[in-house]
């Protein structure tokens, strides 16, 4: 099964998860950034990214090479602002509607709150009931936990088995 992970990283935390998940299961990645960053550090951080997300703001985002028809799994990768995923996931997804039809796993990193909220607005953002794994972590790179190497695990065995009861 082929699978990519989009992702869409400000601190690395995102960045760091995408890198361990892409080891495990040999999946190809796909980072997405916007053509105008958005501030990371300060007020302004909080201020304009989480605007950004409770707006649900696309931004225009730097070209990338995505083919869908490639890919038989997308794990979408995002940080929590404001209880949402962030506008270059929002991007991505309203860009590739065609995911619908694959199998879908989310993993999100935070350092304040709201991921199950996050989560459940993607799902319906995307159109789909349900992810077939989901993975929430705190600041996973700059608190480095075991617990969160053993979810990372947990996460990747999760797709792994899904893989296998399909054959």
């Amino acid at each position: 099964m082929k699978t990519a992970i989009v992702y869409y990283s400000m601190s690395e935390n995102t960045k760091y998860v995408a890198d361990k998940i892409a080891e495990k299961i040999e999946a190809d990645i796909i980072q997405i950034k916007p053509v105008k960053a958005y501030p990371d550090e300060g007020a302004k951080k909080f201020i304009w990214g989480g605007k950004s997300a409770v707006m649900g703001e696309k931004p225009i985002l730097q070209p990338y090479e995505f083919s869908v028809e490639k890919y038989d799994r997308i794990i979408l990768g995002t940080p929590v602002w404001a209880s949402n995923f962030t506008p270059p996931v929002r991007t991505f997804i309203k860009e590739n509607p065609d995911i619908r039809g694959k199998k879908i796993a989310v993993f999100t990193c935070f350092s304040g709150g709201g991921a199950d909220k996050a989560i459940k607005k993607m799902k319906k953002y995307i159109g789909i009931e349900e992810f077939e794994a989901e993975l929430i972590l705190v600041d996973p790179k700059e608190n480095r936990k075991v617990e969160d190497d053993e979810k990372i695990d947990a996460f990747c065995q999760r797709l792994k088995e899904n893989f296998i009861s399909q054959l």
